[in-house]
């Protein structure tokens, strides 16, 4: 009986080390934050000339680009592997973003909340535990869902059911590949390099090599 009550304990610590987040946890997940509200920014800039012919098409497909908004949680969570790194990196991406001056004003904060929100709770669903590739595509459908609910209430309320439909499949897709594919490949990427050699992220690739 004490022998299971020990186990228990030491199961129990290593599970709470395991969610707590260290210093270079919190410098790295800023670093991915501020870096990502810059590209961000960059992304507001290239959003109308972008998303023009894909509303010409049909309307609602220019949420193709959403994802470009949705990549710094999921990268985040990725990375650091921690119980609130999704909804930290959008957010402070949103932040950044906001600051370095956004034509979406303040809305651009609520909308970082909602899809940090949106890959957090994928992340929370696998129990921070699961980190494949196809985990990733659900988290980067997470934030595109929760993008497409956020701008359909506050952007485009009252919209009718063909712009709903496509708008919210195109905000999954783009959530899938850009958020969630291209963050699963540059955390790959990082790793290699042996950037990352202080998560699990880099110790994983290594064990690979």
């Amino acid at each position: 009986m004490q022998t299971t009550t020990a186990s228990l304990k030491v199961a129990s610590a290593a599970a709470t080390g395991r969610y707590r987040w260290r210093v270079v946890d919190i410098i790295v997940a800023s670093v991915i934050g501020v870096a990502s509200g810059l590209v961000f920014w960059g992304w507001d800039q290239a959003w109308t000339p972008l998303s023009a012919p894909l509303e010409a098409l049909a309307p609602g497909l220019g949420a193709l680009l959403g994802g470009g908004w949705l990549f710094a949680g999921v990268l985040g969570g990725l990375i650091i592997r921690k119980p609130g790194a999704a909804l930290y990196t959008e957010v402070l991406a949103a932040v950044v973003s906001a600051i370095v001056g956004t034509q979406w004003g303040i809305l651009t904060l609520l909308s970082g909340v909602v899809q940090g929100l949106g890959a957090e709770i994928v992340f929370a669903l696998f129990l921070y535990a699961n980190y494949k590739l196809y985990v990733a595509m659900l988290a980067g459908a997470g934030a595109g869902l929760a993008l497409a609910i956020n701008d359909l209430i506050v952007s485009y309320p009252g919209s009718d059911t063909p712009f709903i439909v496509i708008y919210t499949g195109s905000s999954i897709l783009s959530g899938i590949v850009l958020a969630g594919v291209l963050s699963w490949l540059a955390m790959r990427g990082l790793a290699r390099t042996g950037a990352l050699s202080r998560f699990a992220a880099g110790r994983e690739a290594s064990v690979r090599v």
